[in-house]
């Protein structure tokens, strides 16, 4: 792998699928109840967040710890970088201490800045621009759960946001037929598509503004919010934007009988996403989330392994 992982654009075929078997294989042993603190015993995470987390940092922490590693959390406003310290002399600094930095920022030119300075791998996770673990983690849970990725037709309802472009890059990666369903004005920027198809021409991404005719024979039906951190003076805008974009019984009924729901969490039930779908048959949300344990596990170790 490369020594960073800012986005999906970062990291080949070859490499996700080496991370798919070992985040399984991790899986497998977890359930086990192995020990496995020898693959990174001694080793270090600084988790530098500026947004708040649960699920990621909760993962990351535990996953660390399961390995034999310890993590060191980092809020933003608590460090000198608050005062004015600048991002390439904090980096040198992380990189003296730490032996590997996971990053939640607003600004992904930040994370670009902490990576060019940093002799220790950096991780995205999460920034305005892409969310990479996220989507390993849930493109490793389709894997799981259908067998395949290559040619499973996934829906994405929703903006065109930092979860939707790790999709596409992720799709142009690995072969997944991906269709997004956005309201006019918060479709995927062109120039991401662009780049999807220049990564992989035969990649298959398609935008459709109806959000019924997108979920037609569809094996994966996915959605995030409508309204993420730091958009919120736009949220009475959004909610009537996207008050067709629900992905809700009427929704699933559209799509392939045995399809399947996810949801990057947390959800805003009742807007993007009804209980009953979230809570029901067709919903492996919660695989999902458990799965970012796994995945994290299998990119520290493959960054960080000897």
């Amino acid at each position: 792998m490369n020594k960073n992982l800012l986005s999906i654009k970062d990291i080949n075929k070859q490499d996700i699928n080496l991370l798919f078997q070992m985040a399984s294989e991790l899986k497998i042993r977890r359930k086990r109840g192995e020990k496995i603190i020898h693959l990174l015993d001694g080793k270090s995470l600084g988790l530098l967040f500026e947004k708040l987390s649960t699920r990621t940092r909760i993962s990351f922490e535990i996953a660390i710890r399961e390995l034999g590693g310890n993590s060191l959390f980092l809020q933003s406003e608590q460090l000198q970088l608050k005062r004015g310290e600048t991002l390439s002399d904090a980096a040198k600094i992380f990189s003296l201490y730490l032996d590997a930095l996971a990053v939640r920022t607003y600004n992904h030119d930040n994370l670009t800045k902490l990576a060019e300075n940093s002799s220790i791998p950096v991780i995205n996770a999460l920034s305005d621009f892409s969310h990479p673990c996220q989507i390993l983690s849930d493109m490793f849970t389709i894997k799981e759960k259908v067998g395949k990725l290559e040619d499973v037709k996934l829906t994405y309802i929703g903006a065109g946001n930092n979860v939707c472009n790790s999709l596409i890059y992720g799709s142009a990666k690995t072969g997944i037929n991906l269709t997004i369903s956005s309201p006019k004005g918060y479709e995927p920027s062109s120039g991401i598509l662009e780049d999807a198809q220049k990564i992989n021409p035969k990649c298959k991404i398609k935008l459709l503004s109806n959000p019924i005719e997108a979920v037609k024979n569809a094996d994966v039906i996915y959605t995030d919010v409508w309204v993420s951190m730091g958009e919120e003076e736009q949220k009475k805008a959004r909610l009537n934007a996207f008050r067709d974009f629900q992905i809700n019984e009427k929704l699933v009924k559209a799509a392939k009988k045995h399809v399947l729901v996810m949801h990057c969490l947390p959800a805003h039930r009742g807007e993007e996403i009804t209980s009953e779908v979230l809570d029901g048959t067709h919903s492996i949300v919660w695989e999902q989330a458990e799965n970012k344990l796994h995945a994290q596990k299998a990119l520290l170790v493959l960054l960080l392994g000897k």
